[in-house]
Formats: C-alpha cells, sequence, structure tokens
C-alpha cells in the first residue's frame, strides 16, 4: 500500500507549505530520501527510515514469506523491537529508548508489522498486544485514521481491518459502544454506482463532504470489506465485476463495487496514475507502480485475476527500475501482485524479485527454489542461509530427502501458497 510515500510527501509538504491537516495525496514511485548509513543490521533498505521503517520491512517479510523465504533472525528482533508497551508500531524509532509521549504511534505500520509477524508465525504476543491496541483506538465511526485520534479514512480502516482478521479476530466482534463496525465506515467512503467514477471508494470526504474517487483507497478498501490482507490473492475463482446499486449492501457486494471501478480504471493504459503533489507546477499525469500493483493484488483477491492480467504485463515491462529504486517496500508490491496473479515472482519480465528483494536485508535464513506459483505445488526448499544456524538444518533436512530415494520430489512439485 502507498500510505508509507504518502506519509513521506505529507511530512515534506507540511514543511513547505505550512499545512495543518493530512491530504491525500499519492507519489508516482518512492520519495528519494538520502543514504543512512548508521542504520540498524536488521533493517531492510538503505534508505532514511523515518517514515516507512516498519512499513517497509513489514512488505518484504509478508513478500519473502509468501515465496518461501525465512527472513533472518535478527531483522526478524529488529522488527520486534520497534514495538512499543503500548502494542503500538511508530513509523520507525530509536528502540533504545522507551516509546513516551513524544513517540507517534501509526494505525498503518501497526496493521502491517501485526500482519508480518502472524505469517512469520512467530512472537505471538507481538500480534496479540498490537490487536489490542489497534481495538483501542478505533475512532466512534468504526474505522482508523493514520494516527489514533485522527479522522478515519478508507486506507487506513481498510489496513487495520485486513489485520485484525489475519490476526483471527472476528471482524463482527471489532464494534464501537455506539455499535459502528469497521464496514460502516468504509461505506461512509464508498461512491455509488453510476457514472465514471461509481463503485470506488474516497480516500475521505472534502470540507463539504464531496467524495472523490481515490484508486489507492478503493484498493485498501476492497480488502478490507472482504477481510484480507495486504498479501491477499484469490487464485481460482473468477467472476464478472458487477456493481450493486442500493443501500443496505453487504460487505462483499462494496468490495466488488470497488473491484469493477478497478478493473474499469486499469482497462486502458494498464496501469493507474498518480495525481499531482499539493502546491507542485501542473504536468501530465504519471504512471503510479505503486498504487497499480496494490490495484492488482486488490483485483485478483476479489476474484478478478483476468482483469488484472494487462496491469501485470505493464508491470513486467516497466516497473523493474521503480522497485529496484524504491527499495524493499516498492520491490515487495511487485511481489505480492506477481503471487496474487500466479505470475514467477522470479522471472517478472525478466527480473528475480525475490533475489532483488533478498538483497535488501541481511542474508535470509533459508530460501525456497524455484519460485512458488499458484497453480502448482512447490519444491521443498534449498537453502542460502546466514550465521544463525537455521541453514543447517534445512540441509541436512534436504539430505535426508535425497537418502530416502525421493530427490525427484525436489525438482517436481511446488507448494500452492495462498494467503
Amino acid at each position: 500500500m502507498s500510505v508509507r510515500r504518502r506519509a513521506a510527501a505529507l511530512a515534506i509538504t507540511a514543511v513547505l507549505c505550512g499545512a495543518a491537516a493530512p491530504v491525500a495525496v499519492a507519489a508516482p514511485s518512492p520519495s528519494p530520501s538520502p543514504s543512512a548509513p548508521d542504520l540498524p543490521a536488521g533493517l531492510y533498505g538503505t534508505k532514511d527510515p523515518t517514515y516507512d521503517g516498519v512499513w517497509r520491512q513489514s512488505l518484504a517479510f509478508l513478500a519473502q514469506k509468501i515465496e518461501l523465504v525465512t527472513p533472518a533472525t535478527k531483522s526478524v528482533d529488529w522488527l520486534v523491537g520497534q514495538q512499543c508497551d503500548s502494542g503500538a508500531f511508530a513509523s520507525y524509532r530509536d528502540a533504545s529508548e522507551p516509546c513516551d509521549d513524544k513517540t507517534v504511534a501509526d494505525t498503518n505500520a501497526t496493521a502491517a508489522a501485526v500482519q508480518a509477524v502472524v505469517e512469520l508465525g512467530v512472537h505471538r504476543e507481538v500480534v496479540d498486544n498490537g490487536v489490542a491496541w489497534l481495538k483501542s483506538v478505533q475512532n466512534e465511526d468504526g474505522g482508523w485514521g493514520y494516527n489514533p485520534g485522527s479522522p478515519s479514512d478508507a486506507n487506513s480502516t481498510g489496513v487495520v481491518t485486513g489485520a485484525l482478521a489475519r490476526a483471527g479476530v472476528p471482524l463482527a466482534d471489532i464494534t464501537t459502544s455506539g455499535g459502528k463496525t469497521p464496514y460502516t465506515a468504509l461505506q461512509t467512503f464508498a461512491l455509488p454506482c453510476g457514472g465514471e467514477d461509481g463503485g470506488a471508494f474516497a480516500y475521505q470526504p472534502d470540507k463539504d463532504g464531496k467524495l472523490t474517487a481515490n484508486a489507492d483507497a478503493t484498493a485498501a478498501a476492497v480488502l478490507g470489506a472482504m477481510g484480507k490482507g495486504l498479501a491477499a490473492g484469490n487464485y481460482n475463482a473468477v467472476k464478472a465485476p458487477v456493481c450493486t446499486e442500493g443501500a443496505g449492501l453487504t460487505p462483499e457486494q462494496s468490495a466488488q463495487n470497488g473491484a469493477s471501478y478497478l478493473a474499469k480504471a486499469l482497462a486502458g493504459s494498464g496501469y493507474l496514475e498518480s495525481p499531482p503533489m499539493p502546491g507542485a507546477e501542473e504536468s501530465a499525469p504519471q504512471p503510479d507502480f505503486g498504487n497499480t500493483a496494490d490495484a492488482v493484488v486488490a483485483l485478483a483477491a476479489s476474484g478478478h485475476k483476468d482483469k488484472a492480467a494487462g496491469a501485470v504485463e505493464y508491470l513486467e515491462k516497466h516497473a523493474q527500475g521503480w522497485a529496484k529504486e524504491g527499495g524493499p517496500a516498492a520491490t515487495a508490491q511487485l511481489v505480492l501482485a506477481a503471487h496474487a496473479t500466479g505470475t514467477d515472482a522470479r522471472d517478472f519480465g525478466g527480473v528475480d524479485l525475490v533475489r532483488q528483494l533478498n538483497a535488501t536485508g541481511p542474508a535470509p535464513a533459508a530460501t525456497a527454489v524455484p519460485s512458488p506459483t499458484a497453480t502448482a505445488p512447490s519444491k521443498p526448499a534449498d537453502t542460502s542461509s546466514d550465521d544463525e544456524g537455521l541453514g543447517l538444518w534445512w540441509i541436512i533436512g534436504i539430505g535426508l530427502a535425497f537418502g530416502a530415494g525421493i530427490g525427484f520430489l525436489l525438482s517436481g512439485r511446488r507448494k500452492n501458497q495462498q494467503l
């Protein structure tokens, strides 16, 4: 999700323009930032992590796990160490100091970290504490804002809802004292069917209450309404996108409305465009690779993998440079889009995205080769290991498999990974 890039853009805008309130914007590519030579050893990426440290680490883990890559223990320890005693995560903090009143808790970072730790299958206490904190900062309208107490928005509500669902929390139990649910909040951002933007979701209503279609918000809302996380995908079911009119829509119907909008938005060029930055000189719209990748995941998750095919082809041809420059989060977004549609992430337009992602952090504890796909079982994992000892056991296991005369499995199987 491009919320991390939006956070960086908002911070820059606030400094330049003296903005007092956040505005939904999306950058065409990750905002450039200087190298940060003193970063912690376990952190992925080399750029300033102030606005996206936890987010990019979490997306990297999600993308690695669906490709059967086990991150190094020190990388997992870094993410776990970012959690405050309250259960919240900031976008990034110096973990040598305890969280205090000046630590800015971030619902998006917390939700992403919760999802990542769930998929890693370790540190359940981190998940439970994160879930408890997210539930404690739910707004009275049923949704969440970017930071606790800020007005609800579709992106934050979608990503938090997906995290709670992935953590095993019954979404029907996530209600406010007034009986509002996350779905109640998402509905307030939904545009009715009809017209060019029918079925879309807005990031937030403007000061006059008007809703403006936002593709990134729509992708997040589709996943949230379906109770699916950032690494969601539906690899088999294919249905025609339909926009259902009327009041009293179910969460599934609202999600399908959003999917119908995304399908139309991608039908022509195969990519989504990035709106201009606030205060920037007017220029021709540019492709937004991150939002396009998010839309691909949302379409696949809602049963429209066929409608995402053109976007995947576009990303394969044009997004490699963006992903390499953008670092772990950008590369992870392409891995998630590839996996959701059954595309080989290790040969994505000729680029091995998994190798590229692995290279942005410490050497993984174990790596499966080749890439798993959505349509066939995968090979048992081969390994590459760091100095933390996990690789040895993978090597021993593979040796035993050969000794038992089942080496053919190593070249014939691929494991279906569906999150």
